[in-house]
């Protein structure tokens, strides 16, 4: 038993899902595995590793996990001297799945839009057919749209060069989007650039009021769920620990069992896992 834990959940198969806890000290090799639950029922998970004995329970001084809380209850009434930390990366693909959120909404309008004048189009005697407007990247409007996922993702300074060009349109055509864009990368900025766990406090309140200010409603609703987790989304700073281990060693599971074709015996496969990791 390490002093740093994960606690995840993944499907073995069929869509059963189980709670998967990892020690973070073995680095994904043997001795990683602490305990693979079935289900996610926060009473069966917490029975199974009540059965450690509670020295060693008494060890684990830190456990990160997602925004769940049933894992949060598991953590707490299993481990008695333990510090929750949820995960940044969960927190963060909140504030971006609000962009995303956005970027949706007006593709569907636009394809709406588009849908509208190839039909009057079609009503007009003359029969001249639809043209779309293009931009100077000579994307449509759904075409901004749709192609602009993946460089709402990411900051500036890894856009390349067409991504650009089309970052300059899209925020010009949709300012919206460009507010939502800004509340992201500051939200990712406030992550990389504290180590102080006092000084992030402070600073997450001036970008609450940000998201106040802006009014975008998919932000109200991510700074809503911001604030319900703050004091355990602010222990990260201590040790600016993630779930990432629990990531890695879910990826291991799920290679493994392409490796052996999918999972028949479901019992065969944990005593082969528990081998392998335990």
């Amino acid at each position: 038993m390490g002093q740093k834990l994960s606690i995840d959940e993944i499907s073995v198969t069929n869509g059963e899902l189980y709670t998967i806890v990892t020690n973070k000290q073995a680095k994904g090799g043997k001795g990683a595995l602490v305990a693979i639950v079935a289900g996610t029922k926060s009473s069966t998970v917490t029975e199974v590793l009540k059965k450690i004995p509670l020295e060693k329970r008494n060890l684990v001084s830190e456990v990160t996990l997602d925004m769940s809380n049933a894992m949060d209850v598991i953590i707490t009434n299993s481990f008695p001297k333990v510090t929750i930390v949820t995960d940044r990366f969960h927190v963060q693909q909140l504030v971006t799945e609000a962009v995303q959120e956005i970027r949706v909404a007006l593709r569907k309008q636009a394809i709406k839009e588009e849908s509208k004048a190839i039909l009057r189009a079609r009503k007009n005697k003359k029969k001249k057919k639809y043209q779309p407007k293009l931009y100077d990247n000579e994307d449509t409007k759904k075409q901004l749209l749709a192609r602009s996922r993946y460089l709402l993702f990411k900051p500036k300074s890894k856009w390349t060069e067409r991504q650009e060009q089309r970052a300059e349109i899209l925020f010009k055509e949709f300012p919206s989007l460009k507010h939502a864009y800004n509340l992201s990368m500051s939200f990712r900025s406030w992550y990389e650039n504290h180590t102080d766990k006092l000084q992030a406090k402070i600073d997450l309140q001036t970008w609450y009021e940000k998201v106040e200010a802006e009014k975008i409603e998919p932000f109200q609703v991510a700074a809503e769920s911001i604030k319900a987790y703050e004091d355990t989304i602010l222990n990260y700073f201590h040790h600016r620990s993630t779930n990432a281990a629990a990531e890695s060693f879910n990826a291991k599971l799920k290679g493994f069992r392409a490796l052996v074709r999918g999972v028949r015996d479901v019992k065969f496969f944990l005593f082969r896992v528990a081998k392998l990791y335990g």
